[in-house]
């Protein structure tokens, strides 16, 4: 009997642990994400193009290169910091020029559009002096001093906050198992005495 009590209090635990996180993978699904399938910086920004800046760190009045490959139509490219970019079909990348009036250590979000889809990732506005060439390696400017941490190690939960249905129905479902292991377990114990 004891092993029986065991294995259904194992298989409800794995079940639980299952449960929680399936429905933690399946709350991405918010389309607030970063960088396409060439990945950028930010949250899960999964679309069906790649698409990309280089360099992510610039200066203001700089050239910044805009990239979207595998779009089938016209991409639109926009961002507060430069005029909208449209990077015709059939080509895959375009320039843009930075605004000479940017704040250094800003970061904007830069919006690729293809189609009905669209993704977004971050430049940030590097200190430095304007008409940089940064195609050339040997002027390319690196800022003295970050101006904020990196998003390393969130795990994801940098994107958006807290989310409280996720959170409730998480805690709704390992506190389910619990429940129902705790009463077994205890209605087992007390069939067993005289």
């Amino acid at each position: 009997m004891h092993a029986i009590r065991v294995a259904s209090a194992a298989l409800l635990g794995a079940t639980a642990l299952t449960l929680s996180a399936t429905a933690a993978l399946a709350g991405n699904g918010d389309g607030n994400s970063d960088g396409g399938r060439d990945s950028g910086r930010g949250n899960n920004n999964i679309t069906s193009f790649g698409f990309n800046v280089q360099p992510q760190s610039i200066a203001a009045g700089g050239r910044l290169r805009l990239t979207a490959e595998s779009c089938d139509s016209v991409a639109r490219v926009s961002s507060e910091v430069f005029d909208t970019v449209t990077i015709p079909k059939g080509q895959s990348s375009a320039t843009a020029l930075i605004d000479a009036d940017a704040r250094a250590g800003s970061v904007y979000q830069v919006t690729f559009q293809c189609g009905n889809e669209s993704g977004h990732t971050e430049l940030t506005i590097a200190p430095g002096r304007a008409g940089t060439n940064y195609s050339d390696p040997t002027q390319v400017q690196v800022p003295a001093s970050v101006q904020r941490g990196v998003k390393a190690g969130v795990g994801g939960s940098s994107g958006g906050g807290f989310d409280l249905k996720e959170i409730g129905l998480g805690t709704a479902l390992i506190a389910g198992c619990v429940g129902t292991a705790w009463s077994m377990t205890r209605r087992r114990v007390t069939d067993e005495e005289p």
